[in-house]
């Protein structure tokens, strides 16, 4: 079993360098795959409950794409390492820049600021478009790095954390953990909780001191379970959520659960398989499982409120919550959106017909990246 653990690490390893953002195929070859067919798409009568604002194309997405959203704007990366800043009203241009090389995980920004991580495995920050110092890394990075407070964090693939000065690349601190026997090659957990940095740490979020790298608190998300390391791999996947002073995450194929930031204590989890990020507002949390069925489970409590299986195998991205709707885009580039309260689809929108891999949200407006490059911007009605 010990040689099988080092097989499966050297996979992930490779898988991550190599542009598949998840373990999957990994997952699968051992112990099998569900191939069922993706469900046909309901007719639909009502009238549309969403609209495309504006649209904008860029080139191929490749590597595991995040959005970043400060402000007024949504910041993207295309795996070429161009790096845009769109007004989030219009889709207008507020800068351009080019990170020099493909990509290798995806973006974080603070407006200003841009970090991304490239193929050779170096940290590239931009200034308002400009390329102002690049580092090299110590072992691989697929998560999206994290801009806030004039600094850069990232989170590599053994789950170490570090911290560099955004105006000069100084590293201001490190964080290594206890390693895991194995790690997930999918972006995990990293985000800001006040002035608390959130990081995924195996089944666990983990509150850490930005200013000094010290540990604050623990809470587990999942229970790891199974007699093997390859059955008990549960690192968190982002993107996680945040309301109020909750965070809710995903544990690969294991569990669904929310923790009280503040407190540093878990509230509720629940077991469900599925290896994409989640989406919450104030009232539920909502997943797809490992065959993209939806469940619905209140923010306050875990109760299930509603569960479908309208999109059996259609390779859904991480939903979002626009107003009292669930926006979820699927392999065909359809977009979805349904009701909050029952789960039932209310309308649908077309893109561009390439799978949707990315979908962030600011305000009122989500944008939706799709494997071709194209940017779809849409608002709820």
């Amino acid at each position: 079993m010990k040689r099988l653990a080092s097989i499966a690490l050297i996979s992930l390893a490779a898988a991550s360098l190599s542009g598949c953002s998840t373990v999957s195929s990994v997952w699968n070859s051992w112990f099998g795959s569900d191939k069922g067919k993706p469900a046909a798409l309901e007719t639909l009568s009502g009238p549309a409950t969403g609209r495309v604002v504006w649209s904008a194309k860029g080139d191929n997405i490749n590597f595991p794409l995040s959005i970043a959203t400060p402000a007024d704007r949504f910041v993207v990366a295309s795996s070429d390492g161009t790096v845009r800043a769109l007004a989030a009203a219009d889709g207008s241009e507020l800068w351009r820049g080019d990170a020099g090389g493909k990509l290798l995980a995806g973006i974080g920004s603070d407006g200003r600021f841009a970090a991304v991580v490239n193929r050779d495995n170096e940290l590239v920050v931009l200034d308002a478009g400009k390329v102002v110092w690049k580092k090299a890394l110590p072992t691989p990075v697929i998560a999206a790095p994290l801009v806030a407070g004039e600094r850069i964090f990232a989170l590599t693939l053994d789950r170490q954390v570090l911290a560099f000065d955004a105006l000069d690349g100084r590293k201001i601190w490190e964080l290594r953990r206890p390693g895991e026997p194995l790690t997930l090659a999918k972006a995990g957990v990293l985000m800001a909780y006040k002035d608390t940095l959130i990081v995924g740490q195996g089944s666990r979020l983990a509150g850490v001191d930005p200013l000094k790298g010290q540990l604050r608190w623990e809470a587990s998300v999942a229970t790891p379970r199974g007699t093997n390391e390859v059955e008990r791999l549960a690192d968190l996947v982002g993107p996680a959520v945040r309301q109020g002073d909750v965070i809710c995450a995903r544990a690969f194929q294991s569990s669904v659960g929310c923790v009280n930031a503040e407190r540093g204590s878990a509230l509720w989890n629940r077991v469900v398989g599925g290896t994409n990020g989640i989406g919450a507002d104030d009232q539920v949390v909502v997943a797809g499982d490992a065959s993209d069925r939806l469940s619905a489970w209140k923010l306050a409590n875990g109760d299930l409120a509603w569960s479908g299986d309208q999109f059996q195998h259609r390779k859904l991205s991480e939903p979002v919550l626009v107003g009292k709707q669930v926006l979820v885009g699927d392999y065909e580039g359809q977009v979805h959106l349904l009701d909050r309260d029952t789960g039932k689809t209310r309308s649908r929108l077309a893109t561009d017909g390439s799978q949707v891999v990315a979908v962030a949200l600011l305000n009122d407006t989500a944008l939706v990246a799709t494997k071709s490059g194209g940017l779809f911007a849409i608002k709820g009605e």
